[in-house]
């Protein structure tokens, strides 16, 4: 579902933030991005989302080229980035109707899905307010409901727990395990390793740009805790 060839991301200023990255994410897996502040995650999430240009390497989205089919490639992905950027002089049910034409999701299904996710995030009485007076919270499960709009085979979350209530927080692992099921993959980076070591299946640890460790958790994670084992690479790989 996503195959990342030799990544590698250099910004102005000669700082390599994506050092040959290379990492594969199939169909029904939870991949775990882990890694402290500034080790790449995020320039990585953005890179293979296609915010970012990157300098080498080959990116594959369900089997396309990043850089030969950026448009095919989005089409089958969603990104929700940690802070979410959205209108807020639009009302939330504007938005979503905008990002439904965006990906031409059908009428029916639309309404379907906006009134479906709607509920399980206590969103539906909101979505005629402006977005400008939602909270932090409420804008990140509208954006949530967004990305879920069109259907997405793989879903990238950048820190999707930050600001989530408890519930809110629950009910996104649901929803992505649901979607695994279904032959879908998830890619995301957290800081919260027990929600990493217990969501799961597949993890990669991220130092310096470089990646340190990736298989599956008992891979990585052996006999300890993925706590420990985070704690021995980031100080001694």
């Amino acid at each position: 579902m996503l195959r990342v060839e030799h990544l590698t991301k250099t910004y102005r200023g000669g700082k390599r933030a994506v050092d040959d990255l290379s990492l594969e994410v199939r169909a029904g897996d939870i991949f775990g991005f882990i890694g402290h502040n500034g080790a790449g995650k995020t320039t990585a999430i953005r890179s293979i989302v296609g915010v970012l240009s990157f300098d080498r390497g080959e990116i594959y989205i369900d089997g396309r080229s990043l850089k030969e089919d950026p448009i095919g490639c989005k089409e089958r992905l969603a990104y929700i980035p940690d802070n979410p950027d959205l209108y807020g002089n639009l009302t939330g049910i504007k938005y979503l109707n905008f990002i439904g034409d965006i990906f031409r999701v059908p009428a029916d299904l639309r309404r379907a899905r906006i009134e479906r996710y709607a509920g399980i995030f206590d969103l539906t009485g909101d979505l005629g307010s402006l977005i400008s007076s939602y909270s932090h919270g409420m804008k990140q499960k509208l954006a949530i409901i967004a990305a879920l709009l069109h259907d997405p085979r793989l879903l990238v979350l950048d820190e999707p727990f930050v600001g989530l209530d408890p519930k809110a927080a629950f009910d996104v692992k649901e929803i992505m395990r649901e979607m695994c099921q279904r032959g879908c993959a998830i890619f995301f980076s957290t800081h919260v390793l027990e929600t990493a070591e217990k969501l799961c299946n597949r993890i990669g640890i991220i130092k310096q740009g470089k990646l340190v460790a990736c298989g599956t958790m008992e891979e990585v994670r052996g006999n300890d805790s993925l706590e420990d084992v985070f704690m021995e690479l980031i100080e001694h790989a």
